[in-house]
This record gives structure tokens, sequence and C-alpha cells, in this order.
């Protein structure tokens, strides 16, 4: 029994020295994300999404636009769900006796990079927009259900499944992304992503088994699973978190 406490122990120690370097690579060299190439796997040419789909309110209701501003747009609106997820994790008040020293470190390490992506995504939209705030994705409003936020084991599911659909959304939305600077951008935001999604499953499953498992990483290519607009979009639907409603009529036929 000691020994296994032990070896934990090293476990958390490694997961959070990782996670503290990951908060580099917003302002550090970026990861190139896979999918990113002008040919995809079949050899055909990606294709180039219509540019000039500028954002905003379109019959009452928010559209994401198109372009390199709307996967902008897109990402923000997940980082804006990242953001208050984590935000009501830390501010919960099971928060101290849930979770271990080293979770918490980790978890509020966590909650601090996806505030940070979150207020980039948001200036650099503006910066793009020429700070035309009607053309900027307002604050979300989220609701999370009968989500019980002093159930570890359910707090942990949704986390594992927001981490993974983040990396898989910009590993699939990367090829769309035509300026290379937001590009690169992309690249420093899904390997800081990863990192959390690994460092989560390693939450879940201390052993080290889970960290990148076959259902996220292709055991072959070594390759993430990638996700489509219109999938993530269609699953964001689906889970309901996101109370207030927006369109993304220029990126669901994305391919």
């Amino acid at each position: 029994m000691k020994n296994t406490v032990n070896v934990e122990k090293v476990n958390l120690t490694n997961r959070r020295s990782f996670l503290k370097l990951s908060g580099l690579a917003i302002a550090g060299t970026g990861l190139v994300m896979a999918g990113c190439s002008s040919d995809d796997d079949s050899g055909n040419p990606t294709p180039t999404p219509t540019p000039n789909q500028n954002p905003g309110v379109v019959n009452g209701v928010f559209d994401f636009g198109g372009g390199d501003v709307g996967i902008l747009t897109y990402a923000y609106a997940l980082e804006q769900l990242e953001a208050n997820f984590y935000t009501r994790i830390v501010n919960h008040n099971s928060f101290g006796s849930m979770w271990n020293s080293d979770e918490q470190n980790m978890l509020e390490e966590i909650y601090s990079h996806e505030v940070v992506h979150r207020e980039v995504l948001r200036q650099l939209i503006t910066t793009a927009v020429n700070n035309n705030t009607s053309m900027v994705l307002p604050t979300l409003e989220f609701n999370y259900g009968d989500l019980n936020f002093g159930n570890r084991s359910n707090v942990l599911q949704v986390a594992q499944t927001l981490e993974d659909t983040g990396v898989a959304a910009y590993t699939g939305a990367g090829k769309f992304i035509s300026d290379v600077n937001n590009l690169v951008l992309a690249g420093k935001i899904v390997s800081v992503e990863g990192r959390h999604a690994s460092v989560i499953r390693s939450m879940i499953d201390p052993t080290g088994g889970y960290f990148a498992g076959p259902d996220v990483v292709e055991p072959t290519t070594g390759k993430n699973e990638i996700m489509l607009p219109s999938q993530v979009i269609t699953m964001l639907d689906q889970a309901n978190y996101i109370t207030t409603p927006f369109t993304a009529n220029h990126l669901i036929n994305l391919q």
C-alpha cells in the first residue's frame, strides 16, 4: 500500500509539471495541427471557405460567420464553454474537500488556461472586425442541467468530453484556416488543450493507461480524433449546455 501511494504521488507531480509547461505554449512555439495541410489524406484539395462572411446577428440570432473569423468565433464559443465550466469547478463549495491539493492546482491551472484562450480569441476577433462589437460573439449563457459539481466522477466525465471535443474540434477546423498567423495560434491552443485532456484522463485513471486512449488517438498513426464543425455543433446542440441561441450557417457544410 505504501508503494502504491508513492507511485501515485509521483504521477500527480509529473502531471502537474506537464500541465504547467503547457501554459507556455500560448506564448511560445506552436504545434501545427494534424489535418492542416493543403491536401487531405485522400489527395483531394482542401476546400477554401468563401471569404467575407462576417459574423453577426441574422434574423435575430448570432451567426458565427465564415472564413477565418468564423472559425475563430466557433473556437471562441468553445473556449467560453470550457472557461465557464472550470470557473464553476474551482468556485464550487466542495472544491477544497473533493479534490486533493495536487488536483486543485491542476484544475486551477486548466481554469487559468481556458480563460486566457477565451480572452485571446475575443481580442483577436475584435481586432479582425475593426472593433465592430456587433460582429463579436456576445458572452454566452450556460446551463449544465442536473450535473452535480459536487460529484467528482460526474465532473471528470464532463471535463473529459469537453477537452476531447475541444482537441478534435481544433484539429478538424485547422485545414479551413487560411491565415498562417491564425493557424499558428490555433496550433498553440490545441497543444494546450491536448495536455488538458491527458491530465483529466489521468485523474480519472491514475494508472496511466487512459491518458491517450485509442478512442481519441488512432493507435497505429498516432493521429488525434478529428471532428468537423458540423459534428461539434451537433454535439453542443444535443448537450444543451449553451443556452444562448446561435447559428453556424457558413461552417456546417465544411468538409
